[in-house]
């Protein structure tokens, strides 16, 4: 009897279960780290032996059955192999399909845990034994590389344990659907190719060609410099701390660069917080580095086919590689990144195992959420400690990451400080930082309406809106109230205004009243979007989000004297909030004359991560069981969410592109929710239940939630909650 695992439908060829065993389990050798090697190839040979069923054969021959055929592998190397292995290997074969599944319990009959799917019954598959060659395995030395570093901390274990099983899980996927797809379309996808040694040539060309005449475009060089110096020595993680306007983009990936050419690896991730900077991010790299680099962009908020100037095969390609990150440059957001290495699902943990040999740089680390540090600093321990990797973290304003790297992940991972001379930091103190109390929204106005251009960051996006409204000039409006289509034209306008106004008035003397700016945002303008206001007013908040809209204030140091005003709303809320931040920050203002300084920094860092721990340790997925045969992967997967996902998306006809596509979904009842992203706003639960009533909101069907009546939005302020009242 020939056993088939898979038929061409165009050929109607037929793959055998041994041909494609074999080939699985070679793959998966290949993407392995040495240490699971061995494991891996077994864990690819054992995958699909339930297709050695009789019903399975009747079933791809054309009888309309359901065959389940992932348990019996699990069941297997439940017989073959001691305790730890063979949870491991049975955690991927049973969900190689459907997804890593809960541990479970022994009583789980009938459930659809892993020890639910070991009680099911099922054919004799045993046939396989005749036809696959098996391997032997050293389950001690495996045994050594699971609990190094762990000490007799069960609760290491099982995190380190539960991250090995998504890698391997990570391999076996994504090298049983490239032999799949191999076999059943006849092509070989290739990967997007990028020369790092031809790049790393284009930045250095670049940096050198920018002016270095001013006294502060020499201290951004030297400081560059430190970095560079440093591209010798070798650890697993390096911590670049360089303030804000000393070039870190460029710095940081030239450093990538050469260490992946130093290194040999194989490439490069840039994770970047928020999409809004992978758009100004990929610009730059597409722009310095030209032809020598096809880059990977994955992110929520970008379709590589409805971009201009991509060929359809590159986009081919393009959608391949996303599956698996199978290209040498990528750039990412951190939700992506930590929600991929977190997930139990085939689709995203598919490119996890491409996470190795890689050069990791974290921009703004600091925006790790705090409630998920410890699970952050764990995953980037075990790439860079056993997955043969390396990581940059980046930011302005840099926690102590030896000291929480040892704290709540891997002990012993050598961490690498670029940045050794810190003196030369207050060259880019470009404005000074005073508290200002408790202001009324008219009393906040009228102070930035003295001056020639004034940013004001709210916590709120309902503060925003008010003060919009009250606002008097010439004056713009951000916030996840709108689309991101609005808020990119929002920018783009705000930064020509800008430009007019310092071509106009060199010397910002006597601006007249209806040229003066004011630009009323949310945090969305802190970090990556490259504005240079006047002053800059911040609503009282973590200390890192305050520098962050520092930042946006004298951003070139153009003038000796600059301020960032740190102010309280009269009109706030003034209940206990569940955000410690905001009070951390209180008390450094009362205690440091310049809350940017290093002592400052450094205190706030150690109250918010410190003072936490318990509240930090408590969301691993150690803490929800005590077993490795009951490790909940669907459950802390389901759970595992980097941003607050108490929000829905509404989609908003913002074009023509956009008006014909909402039509499109109305007829088809379907849509590419990629596509619609940048026409799409946030809002909270019960703000989308009250549009819900009121009708203003409709997915035809589709589940993708468009804005039905145009009334309740408007460009400059966003989302309405109530309509216009018409008279008629």
């Amino acid at each position: 009897m020939i056993w088939i695992a898979h038929i061409n439908e165009n050929s109607k060829e037929i793959q055998t279960v041994k041909e494609h065993s074999e080939n699985t389990a070679s793959l998966c050798r290949d993407f392995s780290i040495p240490a699971l090697k061995d494991i891996l190839y077994m864990t690819g040979l054992l995958h699909d032996i339930g297709k050695y069923q009789v019903s399975f054969q009747e079933r791809i021959n054309g009888k309309n059955i359901k065959v389940e055929h992932s348990g019996c592998g699990a069941k297997e190397v439940q017989k073959k192999y001691p305790s730890i292995l063979k949870w491991l290997m049975s955690y991927c074969i049973a969900g190689h399909h459907s997804g890593i599944p809960d541990g479970g319990f022994k009583d789980d009959i009938g459930k659809s845990t892993l020890h639910g799917r070991l009680e099911r019954e099922f054919e004799d598959y045993s046939i396989y034994k005749e036809e696959l060659e098996e391997i032997d395995i050293d389950e001690k030395a495996f045994c050594e590389f699971l609990v190094e570093d762990c000490g007799n901390n069960m609760d290491m274990v099982i995190d380190k344990f539960a991250f090995l099983v998504r890698y391997c899980f990570s391999c076996l996927t994504d090298a049983d659907s490239i032999d799949t797809a191999t076999f059943c379309t006849g092509e070989i996808n290739r990967s997007l190719n990028a020369d790092f040694e031809n790049c790393l040539a284009k930045v250095n060309k670049h940096l050198d060609s920018l002016p270095c005449e001013s006294v502060l475009q020499k201290t951004r060089a030297v400081l560059q410099e430190q970095v560079f110096s440093q591209v010798g020595q070798d650890a697993g993680i390096y911590l670049m701390n360089m303030p804000t306007g000393s070039g870190k983009t460029l710095c940081s990936i030239k450093f990538a660069l050469q260490r992946a050419i130093n290194m040999g690896k194989q490439r490069i991730i840039y994770i970047i917080p928020y999409n809004s900077i992978i758009e100004q991010t990929a610009d730059t790299f597409e722009k310095v580095f030209g032809e020598d680099a096809e880059i990977l962009r994955h992110q929520s908020t970008f379709s590589y086919d409805e971009e201009s100037g991509y060929s359809e095969d590159y986009q081919e390609v393009v959608k391949y590689a996303t599956e698996n990150w199978d290209a040498r440059i990528i750039i990412t957001t951190a939700v992506q990144f930590f929600e991929t290495i977190y997930s139990n699902k085939r689709s995203k943990l598919r490119k996890m195992h491409n996470m190795a040999d890689s050069i990791l740089v974290f921009d703004e680390a600091h925006l790790m959420p705090v409630k998920y540090l410890k699970p952050c600093l764990e995953a980037v321990s075990y790439i860079t400690k056993y997955l043969n990797s390396e990581a940059v973290l980046l930011t302005a304003t840099m926690p102590d990451y030896e000291k929480l790297v040892n704290e709540y992940a891997v002990p012993g991972n050598k961490v690498c400080n670029l940045i050794y001379d810190t003196s030369m930091f207050s060259m880019f103190n470009k404005c000074k930082y005073e508290h200002t109390g408790a202001l009324s929204e008219e009393a906040l106005l009228n102070k930035s309406a003295i001056y020639p251009s004034s940013l004001i960051v709210v916590n709120k996006r309902s503060s925003a809106r008010a003060l919009y409204k009250l606002c008097r000039g010439k004056k713009f409006h951000l916030s996840t109230y709108m689309t991101a289509y609005d808020r990119s034209v929002v920018i783009s306008d705000i930064k020509s205004e800008l430009k007019k106004l310092e071509k106009d008035y060199p010397d910002f003397e006597n601006v007249p009243e209806d040229r003066r700016i004011t630009v009323i945002s949310t945090s969305l303008i802190e970090a990556g979007v490259d504005l240079d206001f006047y002053t800059v007013f911040r609503e009282m908040a973590g200390l890192d989000n305050i520098l962050q809209a520092g930042g946006r204030c004298n951003r070139e140091g153009k003038r000796k004297d600059a301020s960032v005003f740190i102010f309280t709303l009269e009109t706030e809320d003034k209940s206990i909030s569940n955000d410690e931040r905001p009070n951390i920050t209180k008390g450094l203002v009362g205690k440091y004359k310049d809350i940017s300084c290093k002592e400052s920094i450094d205190e706030y860092y150690n109250l918010l991560y410190f003072f936490n721990k318990d509240e930090i340790i408590k969301r691993t997925i150690s803490k929800r069981c005590e077993a490795l045969d009951a490790i909940p992967f669907k459950e802390y997967a389901e759970e595992f969410h980097m941003i607050d996902t108490n929000t829905i998306s509404i989609v908003v006809a913002r074009d023509k592109k956009s008006s014909d596509m909402i039509e499109q979904l109305k007829i088809t009842k379907k849509g590419n929710p990629r596509k619609l992203q940048k026409y799409a706003l946030s809002v909270y639960k019960y703000e989308f239940d009250d549009l819900l009533k009121q009708g203003a909101v409709d997915d035809y069907g589709s589940g993708i939630y468009c804005l039905a009546n145009t009334d309740y939005y408007e460009k400059e302020t966003g989302i309405k909650f109530e309509a216009e009242d018409y008279i008629f």
